[in-house]
């Protein structure tokens, strides 16, 4: 087999297996699932499927890596994770390709965004490896000294999502890596040469073997490898990244065998504008946050909170963004499977059933595809309706009008999740005291709801998930306390 970005101009074929990569090798299987382009409908390649035995395998090579591994010097860890931010960079044209042909993406988030951001992650972990370091309290009782070290916990799981490959896909081994674990790298059946990729970039900046195993696996076979994983003894935490029903089989899984859990899941994040706000950037950062790779990020605005005295001027700006930037001038936004469509549909349906009215869009329009949805902007949802709950995860948002700074807060936090929110004000004052009464993991003043970067942690509160990945914060989530004392 080949690899180190070989596949990229030999492998284009419908035919080409994606292989799992175990211990440094990769491993083609004779139970295969077709990917398919959902641009196309067409099966753009096939990709091997991993057995509970091949799952095992994964963790047992993971496993005799490890002392060697977390004994590296940090320096040593540095070095290959600059290295592979190197073979990223140097190779984003072909991941890029990768992440449009197998989630539909455009090249701004493809490969304007994602493999950028990535890079720039890999960068961010290699230089906070060397401060990794532990402490010397002052103990209580004379004559007894101690130290805390901080150490590896051994074997850590990452399952993540299809919408975000590299950026999703880095940071859940990433920061278990830097730390001094090894690691197993689940990938989701919609985008598996993404992770593939991710496996080949960090085996061509020279990890050892065994560091990184990736796996993928069929639809049907999710339940037997992903509880094999948790299960095994030698994993000993799961991060997850994804949707909060899956999440919570995950968290059930690693709770009923005493295993933490890294947990970051859906979203229902509103933009709030108040009255003194720049209500054409406003407008635009909503478009953009709400509709971004067809609004299937978690992060994606779904409410957008207007203070009425100011909500038909706001109205107009943003028709004209949404038509400026998604209008009928640009193809279809593409959603990686029919059932993202169908479920927008029907949450909007239900809605106008139930009195809600369309400000724009056509629920009725035809495109060329099942897979394509235009973006559509509802108002007046209540909460009778399915759409004001639910994440939709699509390429639609709801406008919601409020008399007060206290009404918009109330009905930002009326919801089981809390990713991430924006406030539009023009006052820096206000915006920090509605950001403080956000019940959310993250709030931007005066820029979209969906802001992602290395340097700043990122997770959520209520249903939106538990603890931090990026920054420091990602690297102590993979690292437990040690104490030892002494008598002098």
């Amino acid at each position: 087999m080949t690899s180190n970005g070989d596949h990229a101009a030999t492998n284009g074929s419908s035919e080409y297996v994606i292989p799992l990569q175990i211990n440094g090798k990769e491993v083609t299987t004779d139970t295969t699932f077709d990917v398919v382009n959902p641009a196309t409908g067409k099966v753009t390649w096939k990709c091997s499927s991993a057995s509970k035995e091949d799952a095992v395998k994964a963790v047992e090579a993971a496993q005799a890596a490890f002392p060697a591994w977390s004994r590296t010097k940090p320096s040593k860890r540095r070095d290959i994770f600059l290295k592979a931010a190197e073979v990223l960079e140097r190779r984003g044209e072909e991941l890029g390709e990768y992440m449009m042909t197998e989630t539909g993406a455009q090249p701004m988030f493809a490969g304007g965004f994602n493999v950028p951001t990535s890079v720039e992650m890999l960068r961010d972990v290699a230089g906070r490896i060397v401060t990794i370091a532990g402490s010397v309290p002052v103990c209580g009782e004379e004559g007894t000294s101690a130290i805390v070290y901080r150490e590896p916990y051994g074997v850590v799981l990452g399952i993540a999502p299809w919408n975000a490959p590299y950026i999703l896909g880095f940071r859940a081994v990433v920061y278990a890596l830097a730390a001094g674990n090894t690691a197993i790298l689940k990938s989701p059946e919609l985008s598996p040469r993404c992770y593939w990729a991710i496996g080949s970039v960090f085996k061509e900046a020279g990890l050892p073997d065994g560091c990184l195993n990736v796996l993928a696996h069929r639809i049907q076979d999710a339940a037997e490898v992903t509880n094999t994983l948790i299960e095994h003894p030698a994993v000993k935490k799961v991060n997850f990244t994804g949707s909060t029903a899956i999440g919570s089989i995950i968290a059930a899984a690693a709770g009923k065998n005493l295993k933490p859990c890294l947990m970051e899941l859906g979203g229902k994040a509103s933009a709030i504008v108040l009255p003194d706000a720049d209500l054409k950037r406003a407008a635009t950062a909503c478009a953009l946050g709400a509709f971004i790779h067809s609004g299937q990020v978690c992060m994606s605005t779904e409410r957008i909170v207007v203070h009425s005295s100011v909500a038909a001027d706001f109205s107009n700006h943003f028709k004209t963004a949404v038509q400026e930037i998604y209008g009928p001038q640009s193809p279809a936004p593409i959603l990686v499977t029919s059932v993202g469509v169908a479920k927008n549909k029907k949450l909007i349906s239900q809605a106008l059933e139930k009195g809600a009215t369309l400000l724009t869009g056509d629920i009725d329009a035809k495109e060329s595809s099942d897979t394509r949805m235009r973006p559509i902007v509802v108002e007046g949802v209540k909460k009778d309706m399915d759409l004001y709950h639910q994440e939709s995860f699509g390429p639609s948002v709801s406008v919601y009008h409020v008399e007060t700074e206290e009404e918009a807060i109330e009905l930002a936090n009326d919801t089981e999740y809390g990713l991430t929110a924006a406030v539009f004000t023009e006052s820096l004052a206000t915006g920090l005291r509605v950001a403080k009464l956000i019940d959310s993991g993250a709030v931007h003043i005066n820029s979209m709801t969906i802001h992602d970067e290395p340097n700043l942690p990122h997770g959520g509160s209520k249903k939106s998930g538990f603890g931090r990945f990026n920054a420091s914060a990602g690297l102590d989530e993979f690292l437990r306390s040690k104490t030892v004392t002494w008598k002098d």
